[in-house]
Protein backbone atom coordinates (compact mmCIF):
# COMPACT_ATOMS: atom_id res chain seq x y z
CA UNK A 1 0.00 0.00 0.00
CA UNK A 2 1.13 3.32 -0.93
CA UNK A 3 0.63 6.89 0.92
CA UNK A 4 0.48 9.63 -1.13
CA UNK A 5 0.71 13.10 0.18
CA UNK A 6 0.72 15.43 -2.93
CA UNK A 7 -0.94 18.53 -0.92
CA UNK A 8 1.83 18.90 1.09
CA UNK A 9 4.21 18.05 -1.63
CA UNK A 10 2.60 21.34 -3.58
CA UNK A 11 3.01 23.68 -0.42
CA UNK A 12 6.75 22.52 -0.11
CA UNK A 13 7.33 23.25 -3.95
CA UNK A 14 5.17 26.68 -3.95
CA UNK A 15 7.64 27.71 -0.26
CA UNK A 16 10.61 26.78 -2.80
CA UNK A 17 9.55 29.36 -5.10
CA UNK A 18 9.65 32.00 -2.51
CA UNK A 19 13.61 31.21 -2.11
CA UNK A 20 15.36 33.86 -3.13
CA UNK A 21 18.95 32.10 -2.17
CA UNK A 22 19.53 28.96 -4.59
CA UNK A 23 17.85 30.22 -7.77
CA UNK A 24 19.93 30.07 -10.87
CA UNK A 25 17.10 31.75 -13.24
CA UNK A 26 15.83 34.71 -13.85
CA UNK A 27 12.53 35.15 -16.13
CA UNK A 28 11.96 38.65 -17.40
CA UNK A 29 8.14 39.71 -18.26
CA UNK A 30 6.17 42.39 -19.64
CA UNK A 31 7.02 45.86 -18.19
CA UNK A 32 10.65 44.30 -17.18
CA UNK A 33 9.05 42.47 -14.06
CA UNK A 34 11.30 39.51 -12.99
CA UNK A 35 10.78 36.37 -11.25
CA UNK A 36 13.18 34.23 -9.78
CA UNK A 37 13.48 30.15 -10.35
CA UNK A 38 15.27 26.80 -10.35
CA UNK A 39 16.39 25.30 -13.39
CA UNK A 40 15.58 22.08 -12.77
CA UNK A 41 12.55 22.47 -11.95
CA UNK A 42 11.51 24.44 -14.79
CA UNK A 43 13.08 21.69 -16.94
CA UNK A 44 10.95 18.86 -15.18
CA UNK A 45 7.91 20.30 -15.96
CA UNK A 46 8.06 22.17 -18.91
CA UNK A 47 9.70 21.04 -22.67
CA UNK A 48 9.77 24.63 -23.19
CA UNK A 49 11.97 25.71 -20.54
CA UNK A 50 14.45 22.26 -21.02
CA UNK A 51 15.30 23.19 -24.88
CA UNK A 52 15.84 27.01 -23.75
CA UNK A 53 17.86 26.92 -20.84
CA UNK A 54 20.61 24.65 -22.69
CA UNK A 55 20.94 27.44 -25.35
CA UNK A 56 21.46 30.30 -22.15
CA UNK A 57 25.13 31.15 -21.41
CA UNK A 58 24.84 32.22 -17.50
CA UNK A 59 26.18 35.15 -16.17
CA UNK A 60 29.39 35.48 -13.71
CA UNK A 61 27.01 34.56 -10.86
CA UNK A 62 25.61 31.08 -12.78
CA UNK A 63 22.50 32.73 -13.66
CA UNK A 64 20.72 32.32 -16.34
CA UNK A 65 18.07 35.34 -17.83
CA UNK A 66 15.05 34.92 -20.01
CA UNK A 67 12.99 37.54 -21.49
CA UNK A 68 9.47 37.07 -22.54
CA UNK A 69 8.65 40.54 -23.20
CA UNK A 70 4.87 39.40 -24.80
CA UNK A 71 3.70 37.63 -21.00
CA UNK A 72 1.99 39.51 -18.65
CA UNK A 73 3.52 39.66 -14.83
CA UNK A 74 -0.08 38.00 -13.31
CA UNK A 75 0.12 35.11 -16.52
CA UNK A 76 3.36 34.62 -15.48
CA UNK A 77 2.89 34.32 -11.97
CA UNK A 78 0.21 31.62 -12.12
CA UNK A 79 2.27 30.16 -14.55
CA UNK A 80 4.78 29.53 -11.92
CA UNK A 81 2.60 28.90 -9.32
CA UNK A 82 1.51 25.44 -11.65
CA UNK A 83 4.81 24.80 -12.10
CA UNK A 84 6.16 24.68 -8.84
CA UNK A 85 2.91 23.34 -6.82
CA UNK A 86 0.29 22.31 -9.84
CA UNK A 87 -2.30 24.73 -8.74
CA UNK A 88 -4.47 27.21 -10.58
CA UNK A 89 -7.15 29.19 -9.35
CA UNK A 90 -9.66 30.25 -12.29
CA UNK A 91 -12.19 31.88 -9.59
CA UNK A 92 -12.60 35.55 -9.46
CA UNK A 93 -10.66 36.07 -12.51
CA UNK A 94 -12.07 36.77 -15.95
CA UNK A 95 -12.74 34.78 -19.10
CA UNK A 96 -10.32 36.79 -21.15
CA UNK A 97 -7.11 36.49 -18.54
CA UNK A 98 -8.11 32.19 -18.56
CA UNK A 99 -8.62 32.74 -22.55
CA UNK A 100 -4.85 34.18 -22.66
CA UNK A 101 -3.29 31.67 -19.63
CA UNK A 102 -4.17 28.73 -22.19
CA UNK A 103 -2.37 30.45 -25.11
CA UNK A 104 0.61 30.81 -22.30
CA UNK A 105 0.35 27.57 -21.32
CA UNK A 106 0.82 25.94 -25.25
CA UNK A 107 3.66 28.50 -25.71
CA UNK A 108 5.05 26.88 -22.82
CA UNK A 109 4.64 23.24 -24.22
CA UNK A 110 2.67 22.26 -20.70
CA UNK A 111 0.17 19.88 -22.45
CA UNK A 112 -1.78 19.25 -18.85
CA UNK A 113 -2.76 22.96 -17.98
CA UNK A 114 -3.04 23.85 -21.90
CA UNK A 115 -6.01 20.77 -22.56
CA UNK A 116 -7.84 21.26 -19.27
CA UNK A 117 -8.07 24.94 -19.63
CA UNK A 118 -9.00 24.52 -23.04
CA UNK A 119 -11.97 22.11 -22.17
CA UNK A 120 -12.83 24.51 -19.36
CA UNK A 121 -13.41 27.27 -21.85
CA UNK A 122 -15.44 25.31 -24.33
CA UNK A 123 -17.72 23.57 -21.40
CA UNK A 124 -18.43 26.50 -19.43
CA UNK A 125 -17.52 29.75 -21.31
CA UNK A 126 -18.56 28.88 -24.82
CA UNK A 127 -20.81 31.95 -24.64
CA UNK A 128 -17.67 34.45 -24.20
CA UNK A 129 -16.01 32.66 -27.25
CA UNK A 130 -18.58 33.19 -29.60
CA UNK A 131 -18.49 36.90 -28.95
CA UNK A 132 -14.85 37.40 -29.13
CA UNK A 133 -14.77 35.05 -32.01
CA UNK A 134 -12.33 36.75 -33.79
CA UNK A 135 -9.62 36.66 -31.38
CA UNK A 136 -10.23 33.51 -30.26
CA UNK A 137 -10.35 32.20 -34.05
CA UNK A 138 -6.60 34.14 -34.95
CA UNK A 139 -5.24 33.26 -32.07
CA UNK A 140 -5.88 29.05 -31.71
CA UNK A 141 -4.23 27.97 -35.13
CA UNK A 142 -0.36 28.91 -34.73
CA UNK A 143 0.85 26.01 -33.77
CA UNK A 144 -1.90 23.77 -34.43
CA UNK A 145 -2.85 22.66 -30.59
CA UNK A 146 -5.72 23.77 -30.05
CA UNK A 147 -7.83 20.61 -31.46
CA UNK A 148 -10.81 20.90 -29.51
CA UNK A 149 -11.16 24.88 -30.21
CA UNK A 150 -11.04 24.58 -33.69
CA UNK A 151 -13.44 21.85 -34.11
CA UNK A 152 -15.63 24.38 -31.66
CA UNK A 153 -14.67 27.19 -34.09
CA UNK A 154 -15.34 25.73 -37.22
CA UNK A 155 -18.66 24.73 -36.03
CA UNK A 156 -19.41 28.23 -36.21
CA UNK A 157 -17.91 29.15 -39.08
CA UNK A 158 -19.35 26.65 -41.38
CA UNK A 159 -22.74 27.62 -40.36
CA UNK A 160 -21.85 31.39 -40.65
CA UNK A 161 -19.18 31.58 -43.25
CA UNK A 162 -19.56 35.24 -43.59
CA UNK A 163 -17.66 35.72 -40.05
CA UNK A 164 -14.17 34.76 -41.29
CA UNK A 165 -14.42 34.81 -45.34
CA UNK A 166 -16.25 38.34 -45.10
CA UNK A 167 -14.22 40.10 -42.55
CA UNK A 168 -12.00 42.91 -43.80
CA UNK A 169 -8.68 40.86 -42.61
CA UNK A 170 -9.25 37.94 -44.09
CA UNK A 171 -6.67 37.69 -46.68
CA UNK A 172 -4.46 37.31 -43.43
CA UNK A 173 -5.86 34.46 -42.27
CA UNK A 174 -3.29 31.61 -41.29
CA UNK A 175 -3.30 29.02 -43.86
CA UNK A 176 -3.65 26.52 -41.34
CA UNK A 177 -6.89 28.26 -40.68
CA UNK A 178 -8.18 28.03 -44.31
CA UNK A 179 -7.21 25.07 -44.90
CA UNK A 180 -9.00 23.41 -41.48
CA UNK A 181 -12.51 25.43 -43.61
CA UNK A 182 -11.75 23.88 -47.01
CA UNK A 183 -11.87 20.39 -45.63
CA UNK A 184 -14.74 20.64 -43.96
CA UNK A 185 -18.12 18.72 -45.92
CA UNK A 186 -20.47 21.05 -44.63
CA UNK A 187 -18.66 24.53 -45.80
CA UNK A 188 -22.11 26.75 -46.36
CA UNK A 189 -20.79 28.14 -49.56
CA UNK A 190 -21.24 27.52 -53.01
CA UNK A 191 -17.68 25.64 -54.52
CA UNK A 192 -17.22 28.56 -56.99
CA UNK A 193 -17.73 30.95 -53.80
CA UNK A 194 -15.13 29.47 -52.20
CA UNK A 195 -12.96 29.38 -55.68
CA UNK A 196 -13.22 33.42 -55.33
CA UNK A 197 -12.02 33.17 -51.84
CA UNK A 198 -9.02 31.60 -51.72
CA UNK A 199 -8.06 33.33 -55.19
CA UNK A 200 -8.37 36.49 -53.29
CA UNK A 201 -6.58 34.89 -49.82
CA UNK A 202 -3.75 33.74 -52.32
CA UNK A 203 -2.83 36.79 -54.34
CA UNK A 204 -2.80 39.31 -51.04
CA UNK A 205 -0.24 36.71 -50.09
CA UNK A 206 1.90 38.13 -52.75
CA UNK A 207 1.52 41.73 -53.50
CA UNK A 208 4.12 41.79 -56.02
CA UNK A 209 1.59 40.24 -58.36
CA UNK A 210 0.39 42.66 -60.85
CA UNK A 211 -3.36 43.83 -60.56
CA UNK A 212 -4.09 43.13 -63.78
CA UNK A 213 -4.27 39.08 -64.74
CA UNK A 214 -3.27 39.88 -68.57
CA UNK A 215 -0.09 41.11 -67.45
CA UNK A 216 0.74 37.98 -65.75
CA UNK A 217 3.46 36.04 -66.29
CA UNK A 218 4.90 31.88 -66.23
CA UNK A 219 6.99 32.86 -62.69
CA UNK A 220 3.47 35.23 -61.27
CA UNK A 221 1.25 32.05 -62.19
CA UNK A 222 4.15 29.51 -59.79
CA UNK A 223 3.93 32.25 -56.73
CA UNK A 224 0.05 32.06 -56.61
CA UNK A 225 0.11 28.41 -56.86
CA UNK A 226 2.75 27.69 -54.32
CA UNK A 227 1.10 30.19 -51.89
CA UNK A 228 -2.36 27.73 -52.90
CA UNK A 229 -0.36 24.74 -52.84
CA UNK A 230 -2.33 23.53 -49.69
CA UNK A 231 -5.81 25.02 -50.40
CA UNK A 232 -5.85 23.64 -54.09
CA UNK A 233 -6.27 20.01 -53.52
CA UNK A 234 -9.44 20.61 -51.41
CA UNK A 235 -11.45 22.42 -54.07
CA UNK A 236 -14.46 20.67 -55.28
CA UNK A 237 -13.65 21.03 -58.50
CA UNK A 238 -16.26 18.97 -60.23
CA UNK A 239 -18.97 20.17 -58.76
CA UNK A 240 -18.73 23.41 -60.17
CA UNK A 241 -20.86 24.38 -63.01
CA UNK A 242 -19.52 24.22 -65.92
CA UNK A 243 -20.21 27.91 -66.67
CA UNK A 244 -18.31 28.93 -63.51
CA UNK A 245 -15.48 26.99 -64.82
CA UNK A 246 -14.87 28.54 -67.91
CA UNK A 247 -15.38 31.91 -65.98
CA UNK A 248 -13.43 31.92 -63.05
CA UNK A 249 -11.28 28.51 -62.99
CA UNK A 250 -10.05 28.86 -67.12
CA UNK A 251 -8.07 32.26 -66.21
CA UNK A 252 -6.00 30.55 -63.26
CA UNK A 253 -5.76 27.00 -65.22
CA UNK A 254 -1.98 27.36 -65.11
CA UNK A 255 -1.90 26.90 -61.37
CA UNK A 256 -3.98 23.38 -61.73
CA UNK A 257 -1.78 20.02 -62.39
CA UNK A 258 -2.41 19.56 -66.52
CA UNK A 259 -4.24 16.40 -65.85
CA UNK A 260 -6.69 18.07 -63.71
CA UNK A 261 -7.66 20.59 -66.18
CA UNK A 262 -7.71 17.87 -68.71
CA UNK A 263 -10.06 16.01 -67.11
CA UNK A 264 -12.39 18.85 -66.01
CA UNK A 265 -12.84 19.83 -69.58
CA UNK A 266 -13.82 15.90 -70.21
CA UNK A 267 -15.80 15.28 -67.72
CA UNK A 268 -18.27 18.61 -68.69
CA UNK A 269 -17.95 17.23 -72.56
CA UNK A 270 -18.75 13.86 -71.36
CA UNK A 271 -19.62 12.82 -67.76
CA UNK A 272 -19.75 9.21 -68.05
CA UNK A 273 -16.07 8.87 -69.10
CA UNK A 274 -13.98 8.01 -66.11
CA UNK A 275 -11.13 10.25 -65.58
CA UNK A 276 -8.12 10.40 -63.69
CA UNK A 277 -8.09 13.00 -61.29
CA UNK A 278 -9.87 12.47 -57.76
CA UNK A 279 -13.25 13.41 -57.31
CA UNK A 280 -14.23 15.07 -53.76
CA UNK A 281 -17.59 14.66 -52.45
CA UNK A 282 -19.77 17.65 -52.60
CA UNK A 283 -20.16 19.69 -49.62
CA UNK A 284 -23.47 19.50 -48.06
CA UNK A 285 -25.70 22.43 -48.41
CA UNK A 286 -28.12 23.31 -46.18
CA UNK A 287 -30.90 25.12 -48.19
CA UNK A 288 -33.41 24.78 -45.41
CA UNK A 289 -30.76 26.82 -43.04
CA UNK A 290 -29.03 29.01 -45.21
CA UNK A 291 -30.59 30.97 -48.96
CA UNK A 292 -29.00 30.37 -51.97
CA UNK A 293 -25.95 31.94 -53.30
CA UNK A 294 -25.75 33.25 -56.26
CA UNK A 295 -21.83 33.57 -57.83
CA UNK A 296 -21.85 36.82 -56.63
CA UNK A 297 -19.92 37.45 -53.14
CA UNK A 298 -22.39 38.91 -50.56
CA UNK A 299 -21.29 42.14 -49.48
CA UNK A 300 -20.21 42.40 -46.19
CA UNK A 301 -22.25 44.08 -43.17
CA UNK A 302 -20.10 47.15 -42.75
CA UNK A 303 -16.67 48.15 -43.81
CA UNK A 304 -15.97 49.68 -40.17
CA UNK A 305 -17.50 47.35 -37.58
CA UNK A 306 -17.68 43.51 -37.14
CA UNK A 307 -20.26 41.14 -35.80
CA UNK A 308 -18.83 41.11 -32.88
CA UNK A 309 -19.07 45.25 -32.65
CA UNK A 310 -22.87 44.27 -33.68
CA UNK A 311 -23.01 41.74 -30.68
CA UNK A 312 -21.31 44.43 -28.10
CA UNK A 313 -24.16 47.17 -29.50
CA UNK A 314 -27.27 44.19 -29.02
CA UNK A 315 -25.71 43.62 -25.80
CA UNK A 316 -25.73 48.08 -24.79
CA UNK A 317 -29.21 47.92 -26.52
CA UNK A 318 -30.81 45.20 -23.94
CA UNK A 319 -28.44 46.89 -21.28
CA UNK A 320 -27.43 43.17 -20.81
CA UNK A 321 -24.29 42.77 -18.34
CA UNK A 322 -23.27 39.99 -21.11
CA UNK A 323 -22.30 40.57 -24.67
CA UNK A 324 -24.86 38.37 -27.37
CA UNK A 325 -23.14 35.45 -28.81
CA UNK A 326 -22.43 35.79 -32.73
CA UNK A 327 -25.40 33.29 -32.92
CA UNK A 328 -27.76 34.52 -30.55
CA UNK A 329 -27.56 38.48 -31.76
CA UNK A 330 -31.59 39.43 -31.16
CA UNK A 331 -30.90 42.48 -33.98
CA UNK A 332 -30.86 42.98 -37.53
CA UNK A 333 -28.58 45.79 -38.29
CA UNK A 334 -29.44 47.48 -41.89
CA UNK A 335 -27.08 49.48 -43.44
CA UNK A 336 -28.97 52.79 -44.41
CA UNK A 337 -26.19 55.17 -45.43
CA UNK A 338 -22.22 54.78 -45.97
CA UNK A 339 -20.64 57.75 -46.55
CA UNK A 340 -18.02 56.49 -49.19
CA UNK A 341 -21.30 55.46 -51.10
CA UNK A 342 -23.95 58.04 -50.41
CA UNK A 343 -21.55 60.94 -49.62
CA UNK A 344 -20.30 63.31 -47.32
CA UNK A 345 -22.82 65.65 -46.61
CA UNK A 346 -24.35 66.89 -43.77
CA UNK A 347 -27.55 67.65 -46.11
CA UNK A 348 -27.39 63.40 -47.10
CA UNK A 349 -27.61 62.32 -43.45
CA UNK A 350 -31.07 64.06 -42.63
CA UNK A 351 -32.66 63.48 -46.57
CA UNK A 352 -31.73 59.73 -45.96
CA UNK A 353 -32.13 59.36 -41.63
CA UNK A 354 -34.96 62.29 -41.26
CA UNK A 355 -37.87 59.98 -39.54
CA UNK A 356 -35.76 57.40 -38.97
CA UNK A 357 -35.59 55.76 -35.28
CA UNK A 358 -33.58 53.23 -33.18
CA UNK A 359 -30.13 53.97 -35.39
CA UNK A 360 -26.58 53.65 -34.65
CA UNK A 361 -24.48 56.07 -36.12
CA UNK A 362 -20.29 54.24 -37.23
CA UNK A 363 -17.64 56.55 -37.69
CA UNK A 364 -14.32 55.66 -38.01
CA UNK A 365 -12.04 58.34 -36.94
CA UNK A 366 -8.76 59.73 -39.59
CA UNK A 367 -5.39 59.28 -38.26
CA UNK A 368 -6.77 57.38 -35.38
CA UNK A 369 -8.38 54.51 -36.71
CA UNK A 370 -10.61 55.00 -33.50
CA UNK A 371 -14.17 53.82 -34.02
CA UNK A 372 -16.72 56.43 -32.69
CA UNK A 373 -20.70 56.11 -32.45
CA UNK A 374 -23.92 56.23 -31.25
CA UNK A 375 -27.16 54.84 -30.41
CA UNK A 376 -30.20 57.13 -30.93
CA UNK A 377 -33.71 55.27 -29.96
CA UNK A 378 -35.80 58.32 -31.28
CA UNK A 379 -36.26 59.42 -34.34
CA UNK A 380 -34.40 62.07 -35.97
CA UNK A 381 -36.06 65.29 -36.27
CA UNK A 382 -35.28 68.40 -38.45
CA UNK A 383 -37.96 69.06 -39.71
CA UNK A 384 -39.13 72.33 -37.55
CA UNK A 385 -37.81 75.71 -37.41
CA UNK A 386 -35.97 75.56 -34.93
CA UNK A 387 -33.34 73.37 -33.13
CA UNK A 388 -34.17 71.02 -29.62
CA UNK A 389 -33.19 68.64 -27.85
CA UNK A 390 -35.09 65.07 -28.06
CA UNK A 391 -35.20 63.35 -24.73
CA UNK A 392 -34.82 59.93 -23.85
CA UNK A 393 -32.99 57.89 -21.59
CA UNK A 394 -31.96 55.18 -23.62
CA UNK A 395 -29.48 56.33 -25.86
CA UNK A 396 -25.57 56.40 -25.37
CA UNK A 397 -22.42 56.90 -26.95
CA UNK A 398 -19.48 54.69 -27.65
CA UNK A 399 -15.85 53.78 -29.01
CA UNK A 400 -14.99 50.30 -29.85
CA UNK A 401 -11.99 48.12 -29.63
CA UNK A 402 -9.92 47.52 -32.82
CA UNK A 403 -6.35 46.37 -34.22
CA UNK A 404 -5.36 49.82 -31.75
CA UNK A 405 -7.76 50.50 -29.53
CA UNK A 406 -7.82 48.10 -26.57
CA UNK A 407 -10.94 47.75 -24.57
CA UNK A 408 -14.83 49.48 -25.95
CA UNK A 409 -16.38 52.41 -23.82
CA UNK A 410 -19.85 52.85 -23.62
CA UNK A 411 -21.28 55.88 -21.93
CA UNK A 412 -25.21 56.06 -21.69
CA UNK A 413 -26.82 59.51 -21.55
CA UNK A 414 -27.31 61.11 -17.68
CA UNK A 415 -29.35 64.22 -18.86
CA UNK A 416 -31.97 62.46 -20.25
CA UNK A 417 -33.67 66.26 -21.46
CA UNK A 418 -30.35 66.89 -23.62
CA UNK A 419 -29.58 63.38 -25.22
CA UNK A 420 -30.45 64.51 -28.38
CA UNK A 421 -29.40 67.67 -30.40
CA UNK A 422 -32.10 67.68 -33.85
CA UNK A 423 -30.75 70.52 -35.88
CA UNK A 424 -33.12 72.65 -38.19
CA UNK A 425 -33.72 72.24 -41.35
CA UNK A 426 -31.70 75.51 -42.20
CA UNK A 427 -28.55 74.20 -40.46
CA UNK A 428 -29.04 71.18 -42.14
CA UNK A 429 -25.95 72.15 -44.87
CA UNK A 430 -23.38 72.17 -41.93
CA UNK A 431 -24.59 69.78 -39.13
CA UNK A 432 -25.02 66.12 -38.89
CA UNK A 433 -26.08 64.07 -36.14
CA UNK A 434 -25.49 65.48 -32.46
CA UNK A 435 -25.46 62.95 -29.64
CA UNK A 436 -25.79 66.28 -26.71
CA UNK A 437 -22.78 68.20 -27.25
CA UNK A 438 -20.39 65.04 -26.47
CA UNK A 439 -19.93 63.96 -29.88
CA UNK A 440 -21.71 65.15 -32.83
CA UNK A 441 -21.17 65.61 -36.78
CA UNK A 442 -20.52 69.11 -38.30
CA UNK A 443 -18.30 70.78 -41.56
CA UNK A 444 -18.27 74.04 -42.31
CA UNK A 445 -17.11 72.54 -45.84
CA UNK A 446 -20.39 70.82 -46.28
CA UNK A 447 -17.83 67.47 -46.24
CA UNK A 448 -17.61 65.45 -43.05
CA UNK A 449 -13.89 64.00 -44.50
CA UNK A 450 -12.86 68.18 -44.57
CA UNK A 451 -11.21 69.88 -41.68
CA UNK A 452 -11.89 68.47 -38.40
CA UNK A 453 -15.04 69.99 -36.78
CA UNK A 454 -16.36 66.96 -36.06
CA UNK A 455 -16.13 66.64 -32.31
CA UNK A 456 -15.83 64.16 -29.26
CA UNK A 457 -16.43 66.02 -26.13
CA UNK A 458 -16.67 65.36 -22.64
CA UNK A 459 -19.92 66.92 -21.43
CA UNK A 460 -22.28 66.11 -18.27
CA UNK A 461 -25.03 64.75 -20.69
CA UNK A 462 -23.54 61.91 -20.93
CA UNK A 463 -21.77 59.17 -18.13
CA UNK A 464 -17.69 59.64 -19.40
CA UNK A 465 -15.71 60.22 -21.98
CA UNK A 466 -15.20 57.52 -24.72
CA UNK A 467 -11.79 58.94 -26.16
CA UNK A 468 -8.96 59.13 -24.48
CA UNK A 469 -8.49 62.93 -25.36
CA UNK A 470 -10.85 65.62 -26.07
CA UNK A 471 -10.91 66.67 -29.69
CA UNK A 472 -11.88 67.38 -33.03
CA UNK A 473 -11.39 65.39 -35.70
CA UNK A 474 -12.63 64.40 -39.85
CA UNK A 475 -13.57 60.98 -40.69
CA UNK A 476 -12.23 57.96 -43.17
CA UNK A 477 -15.95 57.43 -43.84
CA UNK A 478 -19.44 56.53 -41.42
CA UNK A 479 -22.57 54.38 -41.36
CA UNK A 480 -25.91 54.62 -40.70
CA UNK A 481 -27.92 51.34 -39.20
CA UNK A 482 -31.53 50.92 -37.86
CA UNK A 483 -31.69 47.96 -35.69
CA UNK A 484 -34.49 45.96 -36.49
CA UNK A 485 -35.73 43.21 -33.55
CA UNK A 486 -35.56 39.82 -34.84
CA UNK A 487 -39.04 38.23 -34.55
CA UNK A 488 -38.19 34.85 -32.34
Amino acid sequence: MSFKFFDKLSQNFIELLSDKDDYNVIIEVKNEKSFTAHSNVLKCRSPYFCKELKNIIPNENNIKTITKPNISEEIFDTILKYIYGGIVDSKNVETKFIFDLMVTANEFEIEELTKKLENHLIETKSSWLKSHFSLVYRSIFSGNNFKDLENFCNDIVTKYPSLIFDAEDFTSLQESALVSLLKRDDLQLEEVIIWDYIIKWGIAQNSALPANLKEWNKGNFTTLKTALQQCLPLIRYFHISGTDVSKKIKPYKKILDKQLWEDLTQYFMDPEQPVESIILQPRTILVQELPARTTEQEKPLSTIITYEHVAEISSWIDRKSSTYSLTDIPYEFQLILRGSINGFAPQTFWDICLGRASTVVIMKVKGTEEILGGYNPLAWDASGHSTGYGKTNDSFIFSLKNGNIQNSIISRVKNHDKAIWNINKYEQKYHGPYFAFNLYMCSDSSDFTLGTTNKCDHNLDYEKPISTTTHNFSIVDYEVFTTIKKSN
